[in-house]
C-alpha cells in the first residue's frame, strides 16, 4: 500500500483519487474550494465537477496540504492543478517538502508567462528537492473512467522506473497503464491537442460535417509533430496514447471542455461568455497563448493554430479561418 496526496479535486483528480483508494491505497485529496471539500467529506461525492459518481469513505479530504507534509510522509505527490496554477501549488509544496517523493503530474497544457512544460516548471520550483517526476497522460475522460469503463493511458517519465512505479501504482481490471520515457513528447502531445480540440469543436458548432473534421484534425496532427520535432520528442510518440489516443477523445467526445468551447463559438457565442458559463477549465483557451509565442519566436509553420489563436484573441471570423487555411499555397502532404 502506497500513501499519496492529490492536490486539485477537479473531474479527473477526484475520479484518480477514488480509483487509487479503490487499488488498496491511502489517499488524501485536498481541493482549492472549502465548499467541495466539504461536499466530498460529508457526502462522499463531487457534485460540482464529477457528479452522479459515488466515492470510497476511505477518501481522505484534508484542509490544509503543507500542515499534512509536515506531519506524514507520502509516496506519492499526484498534481492535479490547471497548469497556469500550478507554480504556486509548488511553492507552498518546496516548504514542507523533506523527503524524497514521486511527483506525478496530470495537467496538459503550457504556462504562458515562462512558454514552459509542466515538467520544466516542477524543476524551476522544486529545485534541490529529492523527487522523481512522471506523468500519467492519453484518453481518459473522469466521466468515463469513473464508471470503470475499460481505458488506457500512459505514465511517462525520463526514469523508465518511476514510470514503472507510477504504472503499478494505477493500473488495475478497467485501466491499462502503459510505460514510455519521452517526456518532451508526451507532454506536448497532452498540451496541444487541447487547442486542437478546440477548432475540432468550431468545425461542429458550424456543422461544416465529417470531411471538414478529419482534414483538421490530420492536417493538426501534422503540426503537433512539426512542433514536437522541434523540441526534440519522438515523432512516434504523437501516434500513441498521449498523442493521436488523446487527440480522438477530446476532439470527438461530448464531455470534452475544449471541443465545448469550439463547437460553442461555432454557434456564435463569444469565448469570455462561455469560459465564464463553464465550471472546469478550458486548458486550450490558455494553452494556445503560449503556442502561438513559441510559433511566432521559433518560426514554426503551423497554420491551424496560428488561425486558432487569431480566431480566440485577436477577433478573426470562424468563416475567415477556414477559408485561409483552405486557399494556402498548394504543396505536398509531406
Amino acid at each position: 500500500m502506497s500513501k499519496v496526496l492529490v492536490l486539485g479535486g477537479g473531474g479527473f483528480g477526484t475520479c484518480l483519487s477514488n480509483l487509487l483508494t479503490e487499488n488498496g491505497n491511502d489517499v488524501y485529496l485536498w481541493e482549492y474550494s472549502e465548499k467541495v471539500r466539504d461536499v466530498i467529506r460529508t457526502e462522499h461525492e463531487n457534485k460540482v465537477f464529477l457528479p452522479g459518481i459515488k466515492l470510497s469513505e476511505k477518501l481522505k479530504v484534508v484542509d490544509e496540504y503543507q500542515k499534512l507534509l509536515n506531519e506524514e510522509k507520502f509516496d506519492f505527490i499526484l498534481l492535479a492543478t490547471p497548469c497556469q496554477f500550478l507554480r504556486g501549488i509548488l511553492k507552498n509544496l518546496k516548504t514542507s517538502l523533506k523527503y524524497k517523493v514521486i511527483i506525478i503530474n496530470i495537467a496538459k497544457g503550457i504556462e504562458i508567462a515562462s512558454k514552459k512544460r509542466m515538467s520544466e516548471v516542477v524543476e524551476d520550483e522544486l529545485s534541490g528537492c529529492d523527487y522523481e517526476y512522471g506523468i500519467l497522460t492519453g484518453p481518459t475522460h473522469a466521466e468515463d473512467l469513473a464508471k470503470k469503463m475499460p481505458s488506457a493511458i500512459l505514465a511517462a517519465s525520463p526514469n523508465l522506473e518511476t514510470a514503472e512505479k507510477i504504472q503499478k501504482l494505477f493500473n488495475n481490471d478497467y485501466l491499462r497503464v502503459y510505460t514510455g520515457t519521452d517526456i518532451v513528447g508526451a507532454e506536448l502531445g497532452g498540451a496541444l491537442k487541447n487547442c486542437l480540440a478546440i477548432a475540432a469543436g468550431m468545425a461542429d458548432g458550424l456543422e461544416l460535417g465529417d470531411n471538414s473534421k478529419a482534414a483538421l484534425l490530420t492536417r493538426g496532427i501534422n503540426e503537433i509533430i512539426r512542433i514536437g520535432e522541434f523540441y526534440g520528442a519522438d515523432p512516434k510518440t504523437f501516434f500513441g496514447l498521449s498523442g493521436l489516443g488523446d487527440i480522438i477523445v477530446t476532439c470527438t467526445s461530448k464531455h470534452s471542455r475544449n471541443r465545448y468551447v469550439g463547437e460553442q463559438l461555432g454557434k456564435g457565442r463569444k469565448l469570455a461568455e462561455i469560459l465564464e458559463s463553464m465550471n472546469g477549465i478550458s486548458e486550450g483557451s490558455e494553452t494556445i497563448k503560449a503556442l502561438h509565442n513559441i510559433i511566432v519566436d521559433e518560426n514554426i509553420n503551423a497554420p491551424i493554430f496560428t488561425e486558432l489563436y487569431k480566431v480566440l484573441y485577436e477577433d478573426e471570423t470562424l468563416e475567415n479561418l477556414f477559408y485561409n487555411l483552405m486557399s494556402r499555397k498548394l504543396k505536398s502532404e509531406f
